[in-house]
């Protein structure tokens, strides 16, 4: 009874804290897989059932959501403070997104959800969770992916949404570009297209209101000096590279440095990116822009724990993800999350 007391006490002088400090912390997380145990019909999601192969249960999927609560709550109590806004991806519905920020250790940061149905044959999607104290919502909207050689595609949507903070004008978009499916060659020309028309959404954003600060993220299953990123987002690595029109990416440094957020045949990769327009990556315009991460020389982090690794057998050192294959490993994610900083 104690411990739970405590636990409580710890979560609500977060909560407390969370109106008054900064750096604002904003994060995004692949769920991997993260389906409530019900077919949809429709939606190919029978492997996520109690009668498909990977016997998704509902105690199963109980753990999963508890992992997921120990994870962003980590992440919030490394800095006293819940995260500003959450992208997430690989998640089948809003219901799922409900059951994670309704658990103890995740309710008193008050999370608002931003989510539309994709029209992904599988039925994952992306969405937000923001924290309507500091982001003040004013719109949301749902963009399909279009390739016009590709006109019967389906994939995941992108989702924006935009508001204030602080006052100042922001943008959030957050995506999940299509997979390596058949070779990362044979199907770069998808994620160079999905690249392009976040751009084209960005640049269209500044025009509008060349004020506004914009947040791309998501898991674009290129690494971050690929050319989907570097090219089609005109992404830089180093702020005093990024002119106007430019992005400015932190996790292109960390992964010239040797950091990953997800394993592959003894190999890291860092798919998971937040990316920044240069307003507020140089502080061209208002006050905020972002910041190194914590003590790190970088302006991005990589959020990983010892308990989020895998201990032993053929993925020693890997994310410990929730199967591989069909055998349930009870873990978090095959991703780690990453996040930035944004402040004065």
């Amino acid at each position: 009874m104690k411990r739970i007391f405590l636990t409580g006490l710890f979560a609500s002088l977060i909560a407390v804290a969370c109106f008054a400090q900064k750096p604002y912390k904003v994060v995004f997380y692949n769920f991997e897989n993260l389906f409530d145990t019900i077919h949809d019909p429709g939606v190919l999601d029978e492997e996520f059932t109690p009668e498909g192969p990977k016997k998704w249960n509902s105690a199963k999927y109980t753990r999963k959501i508890g992992n997921l609560e120990r994870v962003l709550f980590d992440i919030a109590a490394e800095d006293k403070d819940y995260p500003v806004v959450i992208g997430v991806s690989e998640i089948e519905n809003r219901s799922v997104m409900e059951d994670v920020i309704a658990q103890p250790k995740l309710a008193p940061g008050n999370y608002r959800i931003v989510h539309y149905d994709s029209p992904d044959a599988r039925g994952v999607d992306v969405a937000f969770y923001y924290r309507p104290d500091v982001f003040k919502l004013e719109g949301s909207a749902a963009i399909p992916f279009k390739m016009p050689e590709l006109p019967n595609f389906r994939t995941r949507d992108f989702v924006t949404m935009w508001g204030t903070i602080d006052s100042e004008p922001f943008f959030f978009l957050v995506s999940h570009w299509p997979s390596r499916l058949g070779g990362k060659e044979a199907s770069a020309p998808k994620r160079l297209a999905a690249a392009k028309q976040v751009k084209h959404i960005v640049d269209s954003v500044t025009a509008a209101n060349p004020a506004t600060k914009v947040v791309v993220m998501g898991d674009l299953n290129d690494d971050a000096t690929d050319d989907s990123i570097v090219e089609g987002l005109n992404a830089k690595g180093k702020i005093k590279e990024v002119g106007k029109g430019d992005m400015f990416n932190p996790f292109i440094g960390l992964l010239k440095a040797g950091y990953g957020t997800l394993a592959y045949r003894d190999e890291w990769n860092l798919f998971d990116n937040i990316i920044v327009s240069e307003n507020l990556a140089t502080g061209s315009t208002g006050s905020l822009k972002i910041q190194p991460a914590g003590n790190s020389k970088f302006y991005g982090g990589i959020f990983r724990r010892p308990y989020m690794i895998q201990k032993e057998g053929q993925y020693k050192g890997y994310p410990l993800r929730t199967f591989v294959g069909n055998d349930f490993q009870g873990g978090f994610s095959d991703h780690f999350p990453v996040y930035i900083y944004i402040a004065k």
